[in-house]
């Protein structure tokens, strides 16, 4: 018994065994957020991008639809978004300090019948948000970023701007 004691032979495969659960999941967290993080960046750039088209008339006078908007925003976007999960809501307000964001999630759920797309007129005050529904998964250690329907992480990009006169 006392032989066993004082041997250290894969002591070094034990010590491993015990932090590498640990060790994965940190980098697995850390690769998934810098993922989150980075397609938050794709979505605002698209996002701001897209918006001009708004905010200089060509949108309301070519008459783009939400479903044209959504595609340039994917178009802006890729590789990196999926361009089913994309909703969008354009609204128009008549002062800055008027304006209020849309919530969609209901529940815990994505719910797109509080979303409008209202492109406004010239010099009318428009608020542009982008939903992006991104898949996230558990991990290792069930470390979950998910915020609606379970698997998925709601990022939004938002632009609020007043129309040029075209």
């Amino acid at each position: 018994m006392g032989r066993l004691a004082g041997d250290r032979k894969g002591a070094a495969a034990v010590e491993f065994a015990l932090v590498a659960l640990p060790y994965f999941a940190l980098i697995f967290a850390i690769i998934q957020s810098g993922l989150i993080f980075f397609t938050q960046e794709v979505l605002q750039n698209a996002t701001q991008q897209t918006a001009r088209l708004i905010m200089t008339g060509q949108a309301q006078t070519s008459g783009m639809t939400a479903q044209q908007f959504l595609q340039d925003v994917c178009t802006d976007g890729n590789p990196l978004l999926t361009c089913a999960n994309l909703n969008v809501n354009v609204q128009t307000f008549p002062s800055f300090s008027a304006i209020t964001q849309v919530n969609p999630v209901v529940n815990g759920s994505f719910n797109t019948s509080k979303l409008a797309y209202s492109l406004g007129g010239p010099g009318d005050i428009v608020l542009v948000q982008v939903f992006y529904q991104l898949p996230v998964f558990a991990g290792p250690l069930n470390l979950s970023f998910a915020t609606v329907n379970g698997s998925q992480r709601l990022l939004q990009a938002t632009a609020v701007f007043r129309n040029e006169p075209y």
